[in-house]
């Protein structure tokens, strides 16, 4: 599918690309049910389940963390907001380091460095602490989502990179999932620090499992660091309005789940459905739809093209967030299954594009559309909690549809415009 799909055609970039060269016979490279491409798969998805469960492994713990440290929520909520901000920040340079040292080499130190890091967290002394080794831990974890799509990129088969990138979101979706349960329960038993200790063990496993799977990158090639080639390049890339409107979506819809995943707990546990924390951390089970919507993205777009399955991505989240303004609790769950359906198959299809549409500096363009993801997770998170302090949950919502309407505007933007660029040629034949 051409990147035109996601709204316009891909102009020529702005400056020369320092990304390294790549094969272009996809022959060669990496396809379902080829050598290698099942290990790749697992090892992505171990990298992602790491990614998420450490990068959002204090968001189920927030109420207990405000009752223990005597905070409030907007305050608490920067132990997620500093990890997702400081990797918003550091994903760029990082990713310019991937095309001088590898994208394996980069992954591999990423995840290790973020898994260390996770080791002392338990013992911050105090919140001041706790949110410093927070923003390490992000900065940490910024060599891996940009290298990864990039890697992905390079060595899987155009035909099959949705599917790809879809099972390394899924993987996300896992880690998240499995973090937030995880800490939910050891939390009810032995406290808040012990439940990070939990997630620092998983997180140790699977940098393990990543470094023993990962293939290595047939189709890199390492290029000289270059500061003012790296400036043109994305120079290059913010000119270009297929992909800025695409580094939005994937803002927009990250400001949605941000918000709604870092006051949720607060939610569910005050009034009027007072769960205890192992249940509310139970509560992120939800995650398993967003594996499994980030999984089918490639087929959804096959049937709705890229801009239906944005479409559909908005109203899926819309339409979750007006179910959770109701008390009764089986709405709520389920308004939680339609956020996070919708979020994942609108990551997924947002960010495949961009690996597509990007024809050089591929690594520069992933890097900038995680650093628009996770600055909208940043102050979505930090919006959130605000909103929910000044307004309860219904100004957490009202935050998140005004997020929705944007994404949907921006996509009606493209699809007209798409319009306006098939007459225009029909016309000149």
């Amino acid at each position: 599918m051409p990147p035109a799909d996601t709204g316009a055609s891909t102009a020529s970039r702005v400056g020369a690309s320092p990304s390294p060269s790549v094969s272009t016979d996809s022959s060669e490279r990496l396809s379902p049910g080829g050598p290698g491409y099942r290990r790749m798969s697992f090892a992505l998805f171990a990298a992602g389940v790491a990614t998420f469960a450490l990068l959002y492994c204090t968001q189920a713990l927030l109420p207990a963390i405000s009752a223990d440290l005597g905070v409030s929520p907007d305050q608490a909520s920067w132990t997620v907001s500093a990890a997702t901000g400081a990797l918003a920040l550091a994903v760029l340079p990082l990713s310019v380091l991937s095309d001088r040292f590898g994208r394996r080499a980069m992954m591999t130190a990423s995840l290790c460095g973020a898994a260390l890091v996770s080791l002392l967290i338990p013992f911050a002394p105090d919140l001041g602490w706790l949110i410093a080794l927070r923003a390490v831990q992000g900065v940490a974890l910024a060599g891996l989502p940009a290298a990864a799509m990039a890697y992905l990129a390079e060595e899987v088969r155009p035909k099959a990179l949705i599917g790809a990138i879809g099972l390394f979101v899924a993987g996300n979706s896992i880690g998240g999932m499995s973090g937030r349960i995880v800490t939910g329960w050891v939390a009810q038993a032995w406290g808040w620090r012990a439940a990070l200790g939990a997630v620092a063990v998983l997180a140790v496993a699977s940098a393990v499992v990543f470094r023993l799977l990962i293939p290595k990158a047939r189709h890199f090639r390492p290029s000289p660091l270059s500061p003012r080639a790296v400036a043109r390049t994305v120079a290059g890339h913010l000119s270009d309005p297929l992909l800025c409107r695409l580094y939005a979506i994937g803002a927009l819809f990250m400001t949605v789940f941000g918000a709604v995943y870092t006051v949720i707990g607060y939610r569910l546990a005050g009034e009027p459905f007072h769960l205890p924390q192992g249940v509310v951390g139970s509560i992120f089970l939800v995650y398993l739809v967003g594996t499994a919507s980030s999984a089918a993205a490639g087929r959804l777009v096959g049937r709705l093209g890229r801009r239906g399955a944005l479409y559909l991505a908005v109203g899926t989240t819309a339409t979750g967030l007006l179910l959770t303004l109701t008390e009764a609790l089986g709405a709520v769950l389920l308004g939680l299954v339609l956020i996070t359906a919708g979020f994942f198959a609108g990551h997924a299809v947002a960010s495949s594009s961009v690996s597509r549409a990007a024809t050089t500096g591929r690594a520069q363009a992933s890097a900038l559309y995680q650093t628009a993801y996770y600055l909208g997770s940043s102050v979505g998170g930090a919006l959130g909690a605000i909103a929910f302090n000044a307004a309860g949950w219904e100004g957490t919502v009202v935050l998140g549809l005004v997020a929705m309407v944007g994404a949907a505007g921006i996509t009606l933007y493209a699809t007209r415009k798409a319009l306006v660029e098939r007459r225009a040629l029909a016309a000149a034949r």
